[in-house]
Formats: structure tokens, C-alpha cells, sequence
């Protein structure tokens, strides 16, 4: 169904051009748009004309003309004003609104399909077949964008995305649930992930004015060669958007290809991440540590266990740091400065965030 806005800028429009007033009316003859003044009291004409089973009728001032689709009745248009061009008037609004329904119909049967597409709700078969009909290249390469608007929907979100790719034929812009909307992004040969970066801060740039306090958030998928492929993508995003959560919450724009090993934690189950970290902390888990700790742990491996540079960034004195690293391997049993060590107590920390942040979900 066409919007109401678009139908009243068409007439708006020829109204405009030729003098005449005009109003469109739904099936049921309820008025969708006019320029008459109280369009509304005409429904019982228009609904004689509809039962007189007549496609076109004069009467007085007003000529009434139908708009189908295919054989079908969608609206009756009703024209009011000099009677020599009326019928002109009505047959040119007519033809305008049936190629708005061909061109909204074809823009629904592929938002459909890409909803379809995204979801894995087709055959490899009907993939080629529906996309050759829609005349949609199956061979080009593309990206899956996910833009997390959270609960707090200002409701014209959509819509400013669909305008911000609407130039670009090729790019699809969808929504499969209330929270978040989905950009295909179709890239050239040339384009790389730093294209697919530039397109997600120009999302945010896009939604930065938003009235809601809710942070808005980009995620995106692997490019991929084939259409076949553009489920992957958008699974890959939806991963990297619940990743990026845990594990990158200062991060607006977050890539699957940067989630590392938070990827595999992602998907433990909770049970095996207790057993984790009941056997390797038979003392004081990760967790348990105060502030200060967790600083000085997280310092030391953003510095990759160089004690001299970590010192240095803390402002603290060498043996300090080295006093806190005894510390903390007297209470774990493990040494922060060997590798092996690091590598578990780092894993460990980031099961325990996945831990919280799996239970917080769970309330």
C-alpha cells in the first residue's frame, strides 16, 4: 500500500498543475488524500460509482476514474471542478498512482526477499531465481550492516537510513525486528573494510540527533562474493553486535573480524565457563579483585607484560608493580609475567564478563 504522504504530494502536485480539485479513496472508499475542502463527505458518491461497476463516470463538476492493480481496485479517484478536463485530469492520476503501486509493489516483493535472504528462509534454487525476476546481480560483492537503535525507537529511524541509501539502487535497507535495522551494503571491486567503516560512521552521523539517550550501534559481517552469502554476513554481524556488548562496550562500530577470541568465548556454554573458572581459581577469582588490581592487570596487558612501560603509565614505581604481581600470584597461582599464565588469567577475565553479562540477560 502506497503511503498517504506520497499520495497527497502527487496531487498536491497535479492539483496544483491544472486547477482541479482532487481525492483519493481506498477500496472501502475511506479518503487517503485530497486537496477539497471536506473530501470526506463524498464516500457515499464514490461508493455508488464503485457498486455502478462503471471504470470511469462524469457527474456535474466531479469525475470519478479507478486506479488498479492488476484487475484489481485499489483506489478510486475522484476529480472536481471544470467539466471539459476533468476526465483528462482523472486518467493522468490514475496512470501516476498504478505506476506508484508497480513501483511499490516491486520495492516490497524485494525488501521481502532480502528479509527472506537475511533469515535463510530460501532454497539456493529460488535465491537465483527470485533474484534474476528482481533483477538484483548475484555476483557483486557485499555487507552486512546491523544499526542497533535499542527499545527506544523514535519511529522515523527507517526511514532515514532507506533516505541515506535510497540513491543507491543497489543497497538494501530492511528491518527484521523492532530494535534494529539492517543495511545491505553492495560494495565495488575496489572497496575494502575501510569503505564498509566509512558507511558505519555515516549511520551514526546520520542518527547522531536523535531525542533518545539510547546509544546507537553499528556492527558489520565479512564482505562476501555472492548473494548465496549475505546470510553469513548478517549472522556475523548479529555476533559481532552481542560481542561487542561484552567485550567492546566503549565501541560504537564494532567489525566481526575484530572480535577474536571473545568470539569463541561467546559461544561456551555458561555451565562449561563455571567449570573454567572453578578449576583454574581455586582461591580468589577474577572478579574478586579491587579496582586498583583490575587496573594495574588490564594496563599490564594492554603494555604486553612490560613491566617498565606499565609502571611508567600507572605512575608507580617498578617494585610497586612487581609487589601487585607477587600479589596477585599468591592469591591465583598464577605469574601475570609468564605468557602461559597471562594468556588464562586474560581468557579468564573475559569468561567472567561473558558470565555476567549471559545473567544480566537472564533478568
Amino acid at each position: 500500500m502506497i503511503s498517504n504522504q506520497i499520495l497527497q504530494k502527487t496531487i498536491d502536485g497535479m492539483s496544483s498543475i491544472s486547477g482541479v480539485g482532487l481525492a483519493i479513496y481506498d477500496s472501502d472508499c475511506t479518503m487517503q488524500a485530497a486537496t477539497i475542502s471536506e473530501a470526506q463527505k463524498y464516500s457515499g458518491d464514490v461508493r455508488m460509482f464503485l457498486e455502478s461497476g462503471a471504470d470511469s463516470k462524469s457527474d456535474g463538476d466531479m469525475h470519478f476514474a479507478l486506479a488498479r492493480d492488476d484487475g484489481r481496485i485499489e483506489y478510486i479517484i475522484l476529480s472536481q471542478g471544470d467539466s471539459n478536463i476533468l476526465p483528462v485530469i482523472g486518467k493522468t492520476v490514475c496512470f501516476q498512482v498504478e505506476q506508484l503501486i508497480v513501483a511499490y509493489r516491486e520495492r516490497f516483493d524485494r525488501d521481502n526477499f532480502v528479509k527472506n535472504l537475511l533469515l535463510d528462509n530460501m532454497l539456493l534454487v529460488d535465491i537465483y531465481n527470485r533474484a534474476k525476476k528482481l533483477h538484483i546481480d548475484i555476483a557483486r560483492r557485499r555487507v552486512v550492516l546491523i544499526v542497533e537503535t535499542g527499545d527506544h525507537k523514535e519511529g522515523d529511524e527507517l526511514e532515514r537510513l532507506g533516505t541515506l541509501f535510497g540513491g543507491k539502487s543497489h543497497d538494501f535497507v530492511t528491518a527484521v525486528d523492532e530494535n534494529s535495522i539492517i543495511v545491505v551494503k553492495e560494495l565495488g571491486d575496489d572497496d575494502g573494510y575501510d569503505e564498509v567503516e566509512r558507511t558505519a560512521q555515516q549511520i551514526l552521523s546520520t542518527l547522531s540527533d536523535r531525542k533518545s539517550d539510547a546509544p546507537v550501534r553499528v556492527s558489520y559481517g565479512t564482505i562476501v562474493g555472492e548473494i548465496k552469502e549475505v546470510s553469513r554476513s548478517y549472522k556475523e554481524a548479529a555476533m559481532a553486535l552481542d560481542v561487542g556488548k561484552i567485550f567492546f562496550t566503549e565501541k560504537s562500530v564494532i567489525a566481526y573480524s575484530v572480535l577474536g577470541i571473545g568470539r569463541l568465548i561467546y559461544q561456551l556454554p555458561i555451565p562449561l565457563c563455571r567449570m573454567f573458572i572453578k578449576e583454574i581459581f581455586e582461591k580468589k577469582a577474577p572478579d574478586d579483585f579491587d579496582d586498583e588490581t583490575l587496573i594495574t592487570i588490564n594496563k599490564f596487558f594492554e603494555n604486553s607484560l612490560n613491566v617498565s612501560e606499565t609502571s611508567r603509565q600507572l605512575y608507580i614505581h617498578r617494585n610497586t608493580l612487581v609487589y601487585r604481581l607477587d600479589k596477585i600470584q599468591k592469591s591465583t597461582g598464577l605469574d601475570l609475567r609468564v605468557f602461559e599464565d597471562a594468556i588464562t588469567f586474560k581468557i579468564a577475565l573475559m569468561v567472567v564478563e561473558y558470565m555476567k553479562y549471559m545473567e544480566e540477560q537472564d533478568f
